[in-house]
């Protein structure tokens, strides 16, 4: 990938999204392609093939797409399976149509099957049933991994499937009605201090995740772009997971949140452990470089700033796990 090699960066303003942009630009890339949603709408194919018959894009990071927690997975699934698989049938068979040279593309752990061995290898999706409160977008994020499999064995494209643990950082949705499990937490716990009250969290605060960095798993991507031969589906994790309840308290602790945690038991826990098998990615020679802690103090960091700019705290609502 040359200096002048024109990139397309879907879903820019997002958490991943942000931090490629933010990497390409550190690293002198000139020729970076982005479109707000009003510009160009990702779901409509039309739209998307006219842009690439325009833009030309060599390479392609779609890290556009509708996420959210349990919540919004449970009370949206036809949004979630729409609007993903829309996107990704466009974005993905207009690279293929327009001879881009290399695409990344974004799934999920929910990906893996719920009963999945921990750590969950990549040889281990499709082996069995999705974790139901997130099965409509898992299943779209397997159509996705499918569809650039298909695009690679029939027109010789490289196009990269990457599934990353839980990613936080700047960026991060941090609406606690649809948020995932980290931003959520730490909006919750920074509007108890502020406003009063305790931070809520769902279920039992057993089950265990992992999490990852938005600036790591941007490195991990450009390190694979960049690779000769890379493989075409590959996980990226911290390679180590931690309780929800543990998770929790570091961030009271890192928000200076002095009233206790209030667990609700009557709350889904989702599936119980969510741990990935980076052994694939850290063979070719790729690691992280953002312990969690120091992750959690950037993102706080960061959401402190964005407050400050937006004027105002949002009023308390549930966490969501």
């Amino acid at each position: 990938m040359e200096r002048d090699s024109r990139i397309f960066v879907a879903g820019h303003r997002g958490l991943i999204g942000g931090a490629l942009l933010r990497r390409l630009r550190a690293d002198g890339y000139r020729a970076l392609i982005t479109r707000d949603r009003s510009a160009l709408d990702l779901t409509d194919a039309a739209q998307v093939d006219r842009f690439f018959t325009v833009e030309c894009p060599e390479y392609v990071f779609l890290a556009a797409g509708k996420v959210g927690g349990i919540e919004a997975n449970r009370t949206a699934p036809a949004e979630f399976i729409h609007a993903n698989l829309a996107m990704q049938t466009a974005v993905i068979h207009a690279a293929g149509m327009h001879g881009v040279r290399r695409l990344v593309f974004f799934g999920s752990a929910c990906m893996y099957p719920l009963s999945c061995a921990q750590p969950m290898a990549e040889d281990a999706l499709f082996t069995g049933v999705v974790e139901p409160t997130s099965d409509a977008y898992a299943v779209a994020k397997l159509a996705g991994l499918k569809m650039c499999e298909a695009y690679n064995r029939q027109y010789g494209t490289s196009f990269i499937t990457v599934i990353p643990a839980s990613v936080y950082g700047p960026n991060d949705h941090f609406d606690v009605r649809d948020a995932h499990v980290l931003a959520a937490l730490l909006k919750k716990c920074h509007d108890a201090k502020v406003l009063g009250g305790t931070a809520a969290v769902w279920g039992t605060g057993t089950p265990r995740r992992e999490f990852v960095h938005a600036d790591d798993v941007a490195d991990a991507c450009l390190f694979l772009v960049r690779a000769a031969s890379p493989p075409p589906v590959v996980n990226v994790g911290a390679g180590e997971d931690i309780s929800i309840h543990d998770l929790a308290e570091r961030i009271r602790e890192l928000v200076g949140l002095a009233a206790p945690l209030a667990f609700d038991r009557s709350r889904p826990d989702g599936a119980p452990r969510k741990l990935l098998d980076s052994t694939r990615m850290r063979s070719l020679g790729w690691t992280p470089a953002t312990p969690l802690d120091v992750g959690l103090a950037r993102t706080y960091a960061w959401f402190r700033e964005a407050i400050a700019r937006e004027g105002q705290i949002a009023a308390p609502a549930e966490s969501l796990r």
